[in-house]
């Protein structure tokens, strides 16, 4: 018989180790720490891009050091504006900023872009003070920029309160450091602007005793030198800037400005064929260095064109004022320098059409025959007439005069000269005995057309004067 083992009616729980318990209360532990790290951003998720490591601000001034030594001042903005973001309490970085902004003005030649790259200098000059109140450094850079701005005010008042803000800001600079050299000579190039040479020349020598490194140092001593007609001495100080900073092209262009000058000056046709020759070349080496480094400035060609127009060779020296315009069509400060080249020329017919661009602006069809016709390179434009002021007054006065010039019965273009001599007539400008003859001229020209007595004629008829009364009329 066979007997079977009996059965629990309930199945038995198998007992659970003590291990394993463990090892779940862990597990479950960890899951919530992962958690939590995770939403705190302890822990990053995977499969997140790399990071990128974070540049220091002194790497950015460096680069930006190196981008001005290159003569790249475009660059070098950038970067030391890159390092003021990373390290806006910095006051060192923000002076060096306003510096550099400063000195990129030598390459603007709009009085409107000059005047607002030297605003952003001055804001980041005062945003080192913010910053530092007491960096000797920041003040220096300050007066600078306040000074480079003075030049282009044509009022006297602003003008002058400029310089007496830049100059209190150059002596707070070398009062909290007295041996901060670029503070002396900043000091010393305002002294110049309000005319105290004798002054201006005691700091710059100290200067140069104290530190003859710097290049701002022998920059200014030229500019010191140039105030009192020591021009040859100037050039030698500019080369020496050169020497320690061989790309920045401004420096250049003062060198060879500073040899036109002797040119002018010279009454020996040899030695002043020399000197104009020397001239162009630091204008030539202007223009080779900016080709180099990709730089699309057109101030060299202009450079060029004022010397050969110096010179007498005006074909050649429009050549390069059109070479110009290829750089900045739409600039209507080199259809004006076009035009008195023209007006030199004797070509007063498109002369006409390149200072109405200048004085009145022209569209972007009429800009091509103003130019002498569009090249292969040229991009007809738009221009924009420019303001009468000290450096335009003359193209508003040789257009006027051109006009009346070319004016005749059936193409009287005396309307519009005499509205370019109201301007004129209702300006300071008036005061200039050049300017005042030749806006005389142009309304005697159109009198006589208008009247159709000869100029002769009506130069030569007395004034005649009314009879009085016996009792005058109030």
């Amino acid at each position: 018989m066979n007997i079977y083992q009996r059965r629990s009616l309930f199945r038995r729980r198998e007992e659970t180790g003590i291990y394993r318990m463990f090892f779940l209360v862990v597990l479950i532990l960890g899951g919530i720490w992962l958690i939590r790290s995770v939403q705190q951003g302890d822990v990053k998720p995977l499969f997140l891009p790399t990071a990128t490591p974070t540049r220091f601000a002194s790497s950015y001034t460096l680069e930006g050091d190196a981008h001005f030594t290159a003569g790249e001042l475009t660059s070098a903005i950038e970067a030391y504006r890159e390092a003021t973001r990373v390290d806006p309490n910095n006051a060192e970085v923000w002076a060096q900023l306003s510096r550099v902004q400063t000195y990129s003005t030598a390459l603007l030649v709009k009085r409107a872009d000059i005047l607002a790259r030297l605003e952003e200098a001055i804001e980041s000059a005062q945003q080192a003070i913010a910053v530092n109140p007491d960096s000797s450094y920041a003040h220096a850079v300050y007066s600078f920029a306040l000074n480079w701005k003075a030049s282009y005010m044509a009022d006297a008042r602003e003008q002058q309160d400029l310089l007496t803000t830049a100059e209190q800001e150059a002596v707070r600079a070398i009062q909290l450091d007295n041996t901060n050299t670029l503070a002396q000579a900043f000091y010393a190039e305002v002294l110049v602007d309000q005319q105290k040479w004798t002054q201006a020349q005691q700091v710059i020598t100290q200067a140069l005793e104290q530190d003859p490194s710097l290049m701002d140092v022998h920059r200014v001593n030229a500019y010191v030198l140039e105030s009192l007609g020591e021009y040859a001495l100037a050039i030698e100080s500019y080369d020496r800037a050169i020497d320690i900073t061989p790309n920045l092209t401004f420096l250049y262009l003062r060198a060879g400005a500073g040899y036109r000058r002797l040119a002018f000056d010279s009454p020996n046709e040899d030695v002043q064929r020399q000197l104009y020759e020397k001239s162009l070349e630091y204008f030539a080496e202007t223009a080779r260095i900016n080709q180099q480094l990709g730089v699309q400035d057109p101030t060299p060609y202009l450079s060029i064109a004022r010397t050969y127009s110096q010179m007498g060779e005006f074909f050649i020296a429009i050549r390069n004022v059109q070479k110009t315009i290829e750089f900045e069509p739409s600039n209507a400060v080199f259809y004006g320098e076009l035009g008195m080249l023209y007006h030199k020329n004797r070509n007063y017919e498109t002369g006409i059409l390149a200072l109405k661009c200048a004085v009145r602006g022209c569209t972007a069809e009429e800009s091509c025959p103003a130019r002498g016709e569009c090249g292969i390179n040229d991009t007809p434009a738009e221009v924009e007439g420019l303001e009468l002021n000290a450096s335009t007054v003359y193209f508003y006065d040789v257009y006027a005069s051109e006009l009346a010039a070319l004016s005749t019965a059936r193409d009287n273009k005396c309307e519009e000269a005499l509205d370019i001599v109201s301007i004129i007539e209702n300006s300071e400008y008036i005061q200039d005995p050049n300017i005042a003859a030749d806006v005389a001229v142009v309304r005697n020209i159109c009198r006589s057309l208008e009247t159709g007595i000869s100029v002769q004629e009506l130069l030569s008829t007395p004034t005649v004067e009314p009879e009085m009364t016996e009792e005058p009329t109030p």
